[in-house]
């Protein structure tokens, strides 16, 4: 969790990304217990690193914060009572890491570009931005109700590759959208479902002390770099996330059949998106 909190301050990942599989699939935690506990530890940490950069006042586009944290919250709620109970999680966690790799390689391929525009926030915000917002909002509250994150890098891709935003305001500000997400998610389980597992509890006390110093630290970090440093830093995570997750799932043909696919789709439809992209309309 020390380096899961790290990676939830630093980036639009949140720890739920380096807790959930190494929970479920190395220590054979429940899905339910990993889930509840990302919920919970997030609560703590990523709500320290948000303080921390709204303390620094560090550069956050409000738009982008407030309207997909609208849609998440229908699609935590959405997918906590309708989708979560339908998916296994290994073909879930393949899915998602193909998806964020393909997303990783486009990102990677315009940064390569010298005469890339990034802007600060969305210009000429419309309706149509809102909606898009709220959108992609709900299907990563969804995302979210499975893992305990994904709205966060869900979000995080459409603006970026779409939106052209510096990676610099899009991570604090998805790092934000996430707090709040987190937040609902830990008092859905606890307060309303009533299904907050001791062992979830009992880990949560344990890793409190570290995720409340390591979390905002990875924000002060980030706060401090240059933005191609941070997309860098992001497209390794990806790619070691996405080994990781082969590594210990060794997916069967058709598992990898659906590694391979949603990677192909992913590439294509985030290319679709950067050659769309607003500030080039």
């Amino acid at each position: 969790m020390i380096f899961g909190a790290f990676i939830a301050g630093s980036s639009p990942e949140g720890s739920a990304a380096i807790a959930y599989p190494i929970f479920t699939l190395i220590l054979k935690i429940s899905p339910a217990v990993a889930r509840n506990f990302a919920f919970a530890i997030q609560s703590i940490g990523m709500t320290s690193a948000s303080l921390l950069i709204l303390g620094l006042k560090v550069k956050v586009d409000w738009k982008y914060i407030k309207y997909v944290t609208i849609g998440g919250v229908f699609g935590l709620i959405a997918g906590t009572y309708w989708v979560v109970p339908l998916i296994s999680p290994p073909i879930a966690k393949l899915f998602f890491v193909s998806l964020w790799l393909s997303f990783g390689i486009i990102l990677w391929n315009e940064n390569r570009k010298p005469s890339r525009q990034v802007f600060d926030e969305i210009r000429n915000f419309t309706n149509s931005d809102a909606f898009n917002l709220f959108f992609f909002g709900v299907i990563g509250g969804i995302i979210s109700s499975i893992f305990g994150t994904g709205i966060n890098i869900f979000t995080f891709c459409l603006m970026t590759v779409y939106y052209g935003i510096n990676e610099k305001v899009a991570v604090p500000s998805s790092i934000i959208i996430m707090t709040l997400e987190t937040i609902l998610g830990f008092f859905l389980h606890k307060q309303v479902l009533g299904d907050f597992q001791t062992q979830a509890f009992e880990m949560w006390l344990v890793c409190i002390p570290f995720v409340i110093i390591f979390a905002p630290l990875g924000s002060f970090v980030m706060s401090k770099l240059p933005r191609k440093a941070i997309a860098t830093f992001l497209y390794l995570i990806l790619f070691v996330q996405y080994v990781g997750a082969i590594w210990v799932i060794k997916p069967n043909f058709y598992q990898s059949l659906l590694s391979g696919v949603t990677l192909l789709g992913g590439i294509i439809l985030f290319f679709f998106l950067s050659k769309r992209r607003k500030a080039d309309i």
